[in-house]
Parts: C-alpha cells; structure tokens; sequence
C-alpha cells in the first residue's frame, strides 16, 4: 500500500480543542475595544488566523483602530485559559499513535503554546522535533500562506504532493492546496458549526471526517487514489 511522506496535524482545533477557548476571550477582547462580535463569529470566519490578522481585518472592515497592546493582552489572556482548560480532541492520541508515516504539526499559534498545549495533552512526545509555527519560520508568513507547509516538508525531506494536512479551517486549508499538498478536513472540535464540512470542501479538502477513528481508513483510502494517478 502507498505510504505519505509526511502527515501534518494542525494544532488547534485537530489535535487540542482549543479554538473555542481562544474565540471567547478574544471576542469579549475585541467587543470591550468597540468592536462587538461573538465568539462564533470568529471561528467561522477567522479560525486558522493569528489574532494579529484577525485585528487587521477588522480594522479594515470597521475602520476601528485597534491598540497594539491588545494583541499581548489577547497571547496572554487566552494562554492563561488555555493552561487550565484546553483538552485534547477526542480519538486524538489513539489516531495519532497509528499513523506510521513521519508526522509534523503545522500551526499559526506560537512554539511555546504548541508545545505546552501537546504536553498537557499528552501528544508532545508524537511530535518532538516536528513541531513547526508559522511564527518561527524564516518567512514569518502564516496560513494562509503555504509557507509553513512548505518549510515542514523540506525540514522533514517530504514531497509535499505526497504528504496529507488534517485541517479545521478553510485558511489553514488554502495554505495547504498552495502548498500542493493533499488535505483531510476535520470537523469533530467544539468549534464545529453548521455548514463547517462544506466549507473545507468547498475550500480544497478532498474529504472531511468528523472522528478521528475515520483518520486511518480515509488516508489508507486517499494514498491509492491520485490525480496524478
């Protein structure tokens, strides 16, 4: 049976279930600076951004400008929510554990927060190594963009049209199909919402799953079918 060269996870909203934590605090962040919006505005709109780019958009759409500050007050508010209440997605561990392809994380969080949210959960040892933010990379550039897609393969000598993204978001999703890899959408975190999986098809994911016990039949299933094929 055909094996990826690589299978990246992305962090929030895949492996942890962080999405919704993150959305609530920076909602009330962003209403208590003059912007009223919810908490399910922001995942279904903006999951997959930094909260830096998520200020930007606004700001152009509002034409509020936002303090600076507001972005060290949003890191370090949401890091403290996540250290006492982030959890991990159920069927995680076990799908993770399974896939014998070398594996990455690609994320638009920090390092640091990849790696305290991976170890709370006990998915740290998974990934050690192949941990890579869109943050740290030389470019800087995050998803959308493909350039931490990118980064990883060439880090981890992966063909990127031979390597599976297992993605929430329809950015985190763009900047994989740029990147020309393959991409599985993901749908099972709390954030999930009505429309979500069309979303991420519509976006470029080949299929979505809502469980993770879905994971390894659907990426045995998607390794013989190509379109180079």
């Amino acid at each position: 049976m055909p094996q990826p060269d690589l299978v990246i996870f992305d962090c929030d909203g895949v492996l942890v279930d962080s999405e919704i934590v993150a959305a609530r605090v920076e909602a009330e962040l962003l209403t208590s600076a003059g912007f009223e919006i919810s908490a399910e505005e922001i995942f279904e709109t903006y999951a997959g951004l930094t909260f830096k780019d998520i200020m930007l958009r606004l700001e152009e759409k509002s034409h509020i400008p936002f303090q600076a500050s507001l972005i060290d007050r949003a890191e370090e508010l949401v890091d403290r929510k996540l250290r006492s209440d982030v959890r991990v997605i159920d069927g995680a561990r076990e799908a993770v554990a399974a896939v014998t392809a070398p594996r990455a994380v690609c994320s638009n969080s920090r390092t640091e927060r990849i790696e305290f949210m991976l170890e709370k959960v006990r998915l740290l040892p998974f990934f050690a190594g192949r941990i890579f933010s869109g943050l740290d990379i030389p470019s800087k550039k995050t998803k959308p963009a493909p350039d931490v897609f990118l980064y990883a393969a060439e880090q981890l000598g992966a063909n990127p049209k031979n390597t599976f993204v297992i993605e929430d978001s329809v950015h985190g999703i763009t900047g994989a199909r740029a990147a020309g890899m393959r991409v599985i959408g993901f749908t099972g975190a709390g954030h999930s919402y009505p429309g979500h999986a069309d979303a991420l098809t519509e976006a470029g994911a080949e299929t979505v799953i809502r469980r993770f016990a879905e994971l390894g039949g659907t990426i045995a299933a998607l390794s013989e079918w190509s379109e180079d094929a």
